[in-house]
Order: C-alpha cells, then sequence, then structure tokens
C-alpha cells in the first residue's frame, strides 16, 4: 500500500510540476557530470588560429562545436584533450608539433579560470568540488614519441595522463586499423617487443593506454599485455556500425576481462556507417554494449572537433543532455548512466594510478628500439663518422675534427726543426 502512494505522490509531482525527461537528465547531470574522453579542439585551434589563444576568447569560438559556454550547458566537468600530430609528421618534426600542441592545452587550461588542469584522479574528483571544468591531457598517436621512451616520460612531466598507440598509421612497434598510410607493414608481429615496452612503460609511469585507432590485433596483444586497464577512447559498436575503427563483440569481452572501458564515439560515421544519423541510433550502440559487457564498461568520448559529421541533436558539447534522455527513456537506471557519465572512467583512472604505485621499485625502462625497424635515416647515431665515404671537403674537415696523426707529426717535425735553426 505504501509503494502504492508513493508511486501517486511520485506522478502527481510530475503533472504538478512538469517534471520530464528532459528535467531528470539535466538533474541527473548535475549530480554526475560527465567526463568526456576524447576533444581535439586543440587541433582546430591550430587549423584556425593558428594556436593564438591571444586572438580569441574561450568562451564563445565560432566554427567549432566546443567552447567553455557549451561545455558549462553540457554540463562536461572533465574533457580528455586530445594533443594530435598528422601522420605525416612521423619521422619528421612529430616531437616538436606535439610539444607545440601541448603547450596551446596546457595554456588553455591555465589561463582561462573555468578551466583546471589535473593529471591525477584525485584532482580531477576535487576540480569538481571546485566547480572547475578539468583537463585532461592526451596524446594521440605513438607517432609522437618517435619511438623513444625517454620521450614518452618527458611526456608525462609536461601532463600527459594517456596515449593513444596509433593514429591513423603504423608506428614501428604498433598497427593501426587504418590502411592509409603504407608504412611500417609487418605480418604477424601487431605488437612487437618495443612496443610491449611502451605498454609496461606506461603502466609503470600510471599513463592510460589507449587503444582506439589500433588494428584488433594490436588492440587483443595490448589487452592480454597491460598490468593496468585499458581504455578505446572514442570507439562504437562494430555490431551496430561495421567500420573498422569500431570494436567487435569478441574484442569487447576481452576488455570485460581487462576491467576496461569502451568510451563511445559520436561522428556519425561510426553511429550510422553514414553521414547521417540520429540520436537513437547513438543510443543503440550504448544499449547494445551494455547487453554484451555491462554498463561498468562503457564511457563517452564524443570526438568534437575530430570529426566532421554529427548525429542531428547532437551537433555540439551542449547537446549531450538530449542523449542521456534518451537512454533514460529507455529504462537505463540513474545508477547505470551515473557510471557511464563518470564512475567508470574515474575508476579506469584509479586502477591505473594503483597499479603505478605498485610498480613504483621498478626503474625507468632503457629500451631501445633496433635501429633497423626504425628506420629512419633522419635519426642520428652517436658514433664518429667514417671519413673514408665522406666527400674531399668534409672529409678534410672531419680530419680537423678529430685530428689526423700525420698531421700531427708534421707539425712536431717542423717544431723541432725550428727550435735547431734557432740555437
Amino acid at each position: 500500500m505504501q509503494s502504492l502512494v508513493a508511486l501517486v505522490v511520485f506522478c502527481l509531482c510530475h503533472l504538478v510540476c512538469g517534471y520530464s525527461e528532459r528535467d531528470r537528465a539535466h538533474d541527473l547531470m548535475s549530480r554526475y557530470p560527465l567526463i568526456d574522453g576524447h576533444n581535439d579542439l586543440a587541433l582546430q585551434l591550430r587549423i584556425l588560429h593558428n594556436n593564438r589563444l591571444n586572438q580569441i576568447d574561450l568562451h564563445n569560438v565560432s566554427k567549432v562545436a566546443t567552447d567553455i559556454s557549451r561545455l558549462q550547458a553540457g554540463h562536461v566537468q572533465a574533457q580528455v584533450f586530445a594533443v594530435y600530430v598528422m601522420c605525416g609528421a612521423q619521422q619528421k618534426d612529430a616531437v616538436r608539433l606535439t610539444l607545440e600542441q601541448i603547450d596551446v592545452v596546457r595554456r588553455m587550461c591555465t589561463e582561462y579560470q573555468d578551466f583546471e588542469l589535473v593529471t591525477s584522479a584525485q584532482e580531477l574528483k576535487n576540480s569538481e568540488m571546485r566547480h572547475k571544468i578539468a583537463c585532461l591531457i592526451s596524446v594521440e598517436g605513438g607517432h609522437s614519441i618517435d619511438s623513444s621512451l625517454p620521450t614518452l616520460r618527458m611526456l608525462y612531466q609536461l601532463g600527459v595522463r594517456s596515449m593513444a598507440l596509433t593514429h591513423t598509421c603504423n608506428t614501428p612497434w604498433a598497427e593501426s586499423s587504418s590502411k592509409l598510410y603504407n608504412v611500417f607493414q609487418r605480418q604477424n608481429n601487431s605488437l612487437t617487443e618495443f612496443g610491449k615496452a611502451v605498454v609496461d612503460e606506461m603502466n609503470r609511469l600510471g599513463m592510460i593506454v589507449d587503444v582506439s585507432h589500433t588494428s584488433w590485433d594490436t588492440a587483443l596483444a595490448v589487452l592480454k599485455h597491460s598490468k593496468a586497464s585499458v581504455i578505446f577512447s572514442h570507439s562504437s559498436s562494430y555490431s551496430i556500425c561495421n567500420h573498422s575503427r569500431n570494436v567487435p563483440d569478441w574484442l569487447l569481452h576481452e576488455l570485460k576481462k581487462n576491467r576496461g572501458l569502451i568510451m563511445v564515439n559520436l561522428h556519425s560515421k561510426f553511429i550510422s556507417c553514414r553521414d547521417e544519423a540520429n540520436i537513437s541510433r547513438v543510443a543503440d550502440h550504448f544499449d547494445y554494449i551494455k547487453k554484451m559487457i555491462g554498463a561498468e564498461s562503457i564511457g563517452i568520448g564524443g570526438d568534437f572537433e575530430g570529426a566532421v559529421g554529427f548525429p542531428k541533436g547532437l551537433e555540439d558539447v551542449s547537446k549531450y543532455p538530449a542523449l542521456f534522455q534518451e537512454l533514460l527513456q529507455r529504462n537505463w537506471t540513474e545508477n547505470e548512466l551515473a557510471d557511464v557519465l563518470r564512475r567508470n572512467f574515474l575508476r579506469v583512472f584509479e586502477e591505473v594510478e594503483r597499479v603505478r604505485d605498485q610498480l613504483s621499485s621498478k626503474r625507468p625502462s632503457e629500451i631501445q628500439i633496433p635501429l633497423e625497424e626504425v628506420q629512419n635515416p633522419c635519426r642520428l647515431v652517436l658514433t664518429p663518422p667514417d671519413v673514408r665515404g665522406l666527400p674531399s671537403d668534409q672529409n678534410s674537415s672531419a680530419a680537423a675534427e678529430h685530428g689526423s696523426p700525420g698531421l700531427l707529426i708534421l707539425v712536431t717535425v717542423l717544431l723541432l726543426s725550428i727550435l735547431f735553426v734557432t740555437e
């Protein structure tokens, strides 16, 4: 009888107050604001403004889907900002470009009071209490470290807390899901020994390993090798949309064993396999993944600014409440949605930090990739030059640099002759 009375009171409140599913979604997101696993605003700042932050106001930015005002309207409390460098920079200036993109993310997250740069799960939680939008930095593509573990460690020192092992190109040590670039092709070796060393060092540092963009074989190898939970930061269900960037069922089950996370990508081509999609189709991905591996394995990685074309009703980051309204209408519980909104990501982040603490006695890895695997003519080999193979002008300068025994003897003889003549 009491439950019936409670139900009647609840229904009357809805009628009197006009409390809709839309209101319920906003209320839920006010209590459990979103952690979005992937956003490429930094890329657009380079393309549109050449990283000149002084020329724009990040509260309201035109020609993009992300700014402070819209993040606040969409209840986005934490944003993982991708540091992305195009694959064409691999073996060239990828590291420099990566540092410049880290610089622009650090600047925007420290120069604007609404943002707060965070580097730990606890700092992320604290930022919510201070009503700040937390910024996390993720490197999108292993080519940004130029096959160098010391470079990986330096990126960590600059605040990077996640790295996708590939983008649309293979690296010398990991395989991409894309066939766009015909580089570093290998057979039956999707994660090399050096690739495993990269994963090990990320585990030791406390850096989240991201396998969005990797091939399925690479993702499987990483899931089996990593000591810490792994994420797909912006990928969706292959069974709903059979795009190579999405995750097949068998790999979802491996992800669950790893206690990792798939953060659903909202790009229309990954949602409907067409240029157009709608919120209902996005929700289909959530429903399907929940059926496969449970709500505790799901997050959101919108991919705004990194892709062109988003579902109707989800055109920018302010529209996130509409998605959660749809999921509430599909009878997702508030507890499940609280997990999707933030608790799942926090759990993974804390698990990564727990593994880091367990490995605290382990020294930094000094493993180096074999030169024949890198195949980079621009990579300097720190050995004395072979003067026999140099042109004559370079030969003489190299000889002068390193000294010539014959020249030394000649100078000695001349000095002795002068001494004798003087006497």
